[in-house]
This record gives structure tokens, C-alpha cells and sequence, in this order.
């Protein structure tokens, strides 16, 4: 069970039907295919051999679609990286991953031409741009491509146990982590999704997130497994998203909550734009339950949500689920197991909170190179989390946050999406992001973060004290609130908790 064959079977039986569209491309699968293999020769060319890692330091575009399906006919383990990677970063995942080659875009010139002393595994010849202005000492991706046959290649002879990517974790929460899926891995999501989002080879999915990072795989996978269509933005513009859905008809969209969020409050919104979806999908952060109501008031029938580990567990709460489940985050999908254990190990009762374990047909080997971590993540088959939840009578999932994000004021647990579920009502607040700082009476205390909305005459002072006034308890006051302009994200839209609390800490 592999994915490598996907592709070249879509090109043989559905040659003509529409693949790919990126900006003003559009590929059928009988082109991606030639393009692929393409690529696939030029590797093979350049003395790559299976199990050989490539890297990407590319944004969203045909070059990095294309690599992901050039390593899934090779056997080459494919290597992720965010462009907007720093350089101690950037050298870190290169040496940690044992990349030979790197795809980049031109733009991360400068930035490899300055670590390249650092990567000793890395051969001079096996640095490849993509776009203009390639410098000397790297080969242009048009160059290398050039001269290589668009026929299939050799059979690599891929078994459902080789691995075919290494994803690093996103670093809202840390050091980044190898994490390995094999193509086994793969070939599941390939199933599981389609099956779960409903998905035929008629289905049309947009995605405008970045497709470095995991999530993207829920969508991308059962697309290629489907032989369905794929249109791919190159940044996220929530106009542009609107008018895609609208004049692509598409039926399957994933977002995470920032981007639900601006375009439920886009000027160009209108629900009827938007009728063509079957799926809106929210992922990467619990979206809260203010936003939630909007969908299901103007897009009846469509919202799904789903909780999930990159390390290999998920929890989806379906759109025929969601408003009698107000607040859950699903229940686990066919061969997928949950638990939520204490900290003793020991399983926790109805509406108990502790901490949410998994085991699945998608879950990781292991962190690449690390298995005194992956020990510590996997105990008894069972994937440990880090976060706190329950379940139900019925056996729903309800999170309760991030137990990394918990504070701890006055010896009592503060659940920062308890706050951030009562700041999302006043009107003037647009997004809310609460957590805790070092406190000298307390040991912690929350503060609340939001943006606002267009025109809102709320002051700092006024909404802490309209906060204060409406929380369950106490202990949940928030010492201060913090007005911006806008959330510290990464790549994927994940709002970046950890970077806010030190930008606080050190006003």
C-alpha cells in the first residue's frame, strides 16, 4: 500500500480530466504527470536514490506540488520547510533531517548561500532554485528539469513501511520535532478523509493555506486518491478565497480559524457565494463557539471541525454533528481509538478532564532521530497529546485546552478558551487570544490579546472591565488586555501564543 501509483494511474485513466490549477495554470493529470516524472528523472539523474531526503523551501506553487509527487514515486523522503524559516533554523532542520538536496525558492538565496558552510551533506551541485535571479552556485529548477524524460521511471519498488516525508512541527509550542509518515500513513488519509469529508472524483478542493504543514495532507490526499480537482492559492486573500469558491464551484474547504474568520467578515462575503461547499472545515485551533453559530446560521449543513496531532490522531466532529455537539470537537473515525487518562494512567470518567491519548492506522513511527521523545509521545501504543479534554455520555471529545497553555493562578487551573469563549461576544472584538504571564502575588495571571473589529471605539480599560465583569470566576479575571493590530502567526495561520507572552513580557 503506497501512494506512488496514484498519480500515474490518474494520467492513464483519467488523462484529460482537470488535475491542478495554481494561479493562471491548469493541469490535467495527463500534464502533472509528465511534469512529475520530469522531476522524478532529474532527481534519479543527479544520483538521488531512494530514502535520500530532499527539502523544500518553497511557498505554495507547482514546483512544491510537483516535488510532493516526485518523492512519492521515487521512495525520496520529502522534507518541508516554512520559507519563512530563519537562518539558525533553517540549518537546523537541513542537518536534523539529513537532506541531500534542496529545492528553494530564489528569493531564500542569500539565506543558504549564508548557512551553506553549515551543511556539509549537501553537495554544491544539489542546490536548485525555483524563479528568477537564480545567483551563481545554485542550478536553476528550469535547468536541471530541462533535458529529463517526461516517461515514467524506473519502479522503486516502494513498500507501505518506506517512509515518504519528514513534517517538522510548526514551533507554536518549541524546538521543531521530525515527524515521519510512512506511505502506509499516507495511503490511510487517502481513505479515511475522503471517506469522512464525503469526497467522489467529481469533488473540487480549494485550499489557501500554506501546504508545507500537515493539515494540508487532510484535503490533498483524498484529492489524489480520488482523481477529483485541486486549486491551490499561492498566498491566503479572503476576497480572493470568496471569489475562487464562487467561480470554481468548489466543494471542499479547510481553514484554519483566523482564515474563517476574515472571511466571515470580508466585505466581498455573502452566503450565497459560498453555496457550492459542502465541507468548511476548521482545524489547527478550536474555533470559538461565536464563530461556529455564524456558519451554521448562514451555511447550514456544511461546517466540520476537527482536533488533531500531526504525530498521528484526530477527533472530527461532523456537519451533521455540530449543532446537536455544540462545543465538542467530534468523536475518533472508523480504526481510530481515544482515551482520556489522569495523570496516573489510569482512564478517565464521563465528563472527568485529563489528558487525550489516541492510537490510529495514521499514526507516526516515530520523531526522526529521537527516540528517547518518541518513547515519551508513544507509551503502550497509545499517542499522548499534551492537552486536556473529555468525553461525554456519548463518548464526543470536548477540549478543554492545551495543557501546555494552562495557567496556574493561585495554585487553581485557568483554561484560557474558557476566557476567550466570553471576550469573542463583545461586539467590538474581532479575535481574542488569552494567556498567562509571570505574576508575583498569583504565580500566574491571564491577559487577553485581541484585535478589533473595523471602526470599534473599545479601549484596553474598558474591555478588561467588561471582561472581569462577565467571567465564571475570580480566578479568571484577566490582569490586562492588549489591543493589536494583528496575531503573530506562522505560515500555517496558527496563532503563535508563545511569541505574544514574550513580546508582553518584554514591554
Amino acid at each position: 500500500m503506497h501512494i506512488g501509483a496514484l498519480l500515474t494511474r490518474h494520467a492513464r485513466y483519467r488523462p484529460d480530466y482537470p488535475a491542478l490549477a495554481v494561479g493562471d495554470q491548469r493541469l490535467t493529470f495527463r500534464e502533472l504527470n509528465a511534469r512529475v516524472n520530469r522531476l522524478v528523472n532529474a532527481l534519479l539523474a543527479a544520483g538521488l536514490r531512494k530514502g535520500d531526503k530532499i527539502a523544500t523551501v518553497l511557498p505554495n506553487g507547482l514546483e512544491l506540488m510537483t516535488a510532493y509527487w516526485a518523492a512519492a514515486k521515487t521512495g525520496l523522503v520529502i522534507v518541508p520547510c516554512s520559507p519563512l524559516l530563519q537562518e539558525s533554523g533553517l540549518a537546523t532542520l537541513l542537518n536534523d533531517s539529513d537532506t541531500a538536496l534542496v529545492l528553494a525558492d530564489a528569493g531564500a538565496a542569500a539565506t543558504l548561500n549564508r548557512i551553506r558552510e553549515q551543511l556539509p551533506a549537501i553537495r554544491a551541485d544539489r542546490y536548485v532554485l525555483v524563479g528568477k535571479g537564480s545567483p551563481p552556485g545554485f542550478r536553476p529548477y528550469a535547468d536541471f528539469v530541462a533535458t529529463a524524460s517526461a516517461d515514467e521511471p524506473p519502479d522503486a519498488r516502494l513498500e507501505s513501511g518506506d517512509v515518504y516525508n519528514i513534517m517538522y512541527s510548526s514551533g507554536t509550542t518549541g524546538a521543531p520535532k521530525g515527524i515521519v509518515h510512512t506511505h502506509a500513513v499516507r495511503a490511510s488519509y487517502c481513505t479515511l478523509f475522503a471517506a469522512a469529508w464525503r469526497m467522489t472524483p467529481e469533488s473540487v478542493v480549494l485550499h489557501a493555506g500554506s501546504i508545507v504543514f500537515n493539515g494540508a495532507m487532510l484535503t490533498l490526499m483524498p484529492w489524489m486518491f480520488l482523481g477529483c480537482s485541486y486549486v491551490l492559492h499561492e498566498a491566503f486573500d479572503p476576497e480572493a478565497v470568496i471569489d475562487a469558491i464562487e467561480r470554481e464551484q468548489a466543494t471542499h474547504v479547510l481553514m484554519v480559524p483566523s482564515q474563517i474568520v476574515a472571511i466571515l467578515n470580508s466585505p466581498a462575503f455573502r452566503p450565497e457565494r459560498l453555496r457550492s461547499l459542502e465541507m468548511l472545515q476548521s482545524l489547527g485551533a478550536p474555533l470559538l463557539l461565536e464563530y461556529k453559530s455564524r456558519i451554521n446560521e448562514v451555511l447550514p449543513g456544511r461546517f466540520y471541525e476537527l482536533y488533531g496531532l500531526t504525530e498521528g490522531f484526530v477527533t472530527i466532529l461532523d456537519k451533521r454533528d455540530n449543532q446537536r455537539k455544540a462545543g465538542s470537537v467530534g468523536a475518533p473515525p472508523p480504526f481510530m481509538e481515544l482515551r482520556i487518562l489522569d495523570e496516573n494512567g489510569r482512564d478517565c470518567g464521563v465528563g472527568e478532564v485529563g489528558e487525550i491519548c489516541g492510537r490510529s492506522p495514521i499514526m507516526m513511527p516515530g520523531y526522526y532521530k529521537k527516540p528517547e521523545l518518541t518513547e515519551k509521545a508513544i507509551i503502550d501504543g497509545w499517542l499522548h497529546s499534551g492537552d486536556a479534554g473529555y468525553v461525554d455520555e456519548d463518548g464526543y471529545l470536548f477540549l478543554v485546552d492545551r495543557i501546555k497553555d494552562m495557567i496556574i493562578s493561585g495554585g487553581l487551573n485557568v483554561y484560557p478558551r474558557d476566557i476567550e469563549e466570553i471576550v469573542i461576544r463583545h461586539p467590538d472584538v474581532n479575535e481574542v487570544a488569552v494567556f498567562g504571564v509571570p505574576d508575583a502575588r498569583w504565580g500566574e495571571t491571564p491577559v487577553a490579546a485581541v484585535t478589533l473589529r473595523p471602526d470599534a471605539k473599545a479601549t484596553a480599560a474598558e474591555l478588561k472591565n467588561w471582561i472581569n465583569g462577565r467571567v465564571d470566576a475570580k480566578f479568571q479575571r484577566v490582569s490586562d488586555v492588549v489591543i493589536m493590530d494583528a496575531f503573530p502567526r506562522n505560515v500555517a495561520g496558527k496563532t503563535l501564543k508563545r511569541e505574544m507572552r514574550e513580546q508582553y513580557r518584554g514591554r
